[in-house]
């Protein structure tokens, strides 16, 4: 994301807005990234348990 809004001029105050869902986006249809973050910090996901 960095990439996407560095050393940017946005044009319209709406820019940064369209800019920051779009990379968002990217990161969403990607989710091999999302694991190996949660992979990177150690943390594991347990199911919830039922009452």
């Amino acid at each position: 994301m960095r990439r996407a809004t560095a050393n940017t001029a946005f044009d319209t105050p709406d820019d940064p807005d369209r800019t920051l869902r779009r990379e968002l986006r990217r990161i969403q249809l990607r989710p091999h990234l999302i694991d190996g973050c949660l992979t990177a910090t150690g943390l594991t996901i347990n199911p919830p348990t039922q009452p």
